[in-house]
């Protein structure tokens, strides 16, 4: 049989989460120290641009990782 409270639980979580990236992302232009951080690494040349956000990509990692435990908790 089907366990539909358990399906619904799943898409409310899903659907938090994308409401909460589309949140990140509307506001990660006002956040002034997102993507400047002393690990992410930027370099310009004569032809190309080459920009990597390593240490961003590590803090937003960490915080998900943390949502994501205690969500998952039971």
């Amino acid at each position: 049989m089907i366990d539909f409270p358990g399906i619904g639980k799943i898409l409310l979580i899903i659907g938090l989460v994308i409401a909460g990236i589309g949140v990140l992302i509307l506001l990660g232009g006002k956040i002034p120290w997102l993507g400047k951080l002393p690990g992410d690494f930027y370099y310009k040349g004569k032809n190309f641009t080459f920009y990597f956000p390593l240490a961003t990509s590590i803090i937003i990692s960490i915080i998900l990782t943390v949502i994501l435990m205690f969500i998952s908790r039971r």
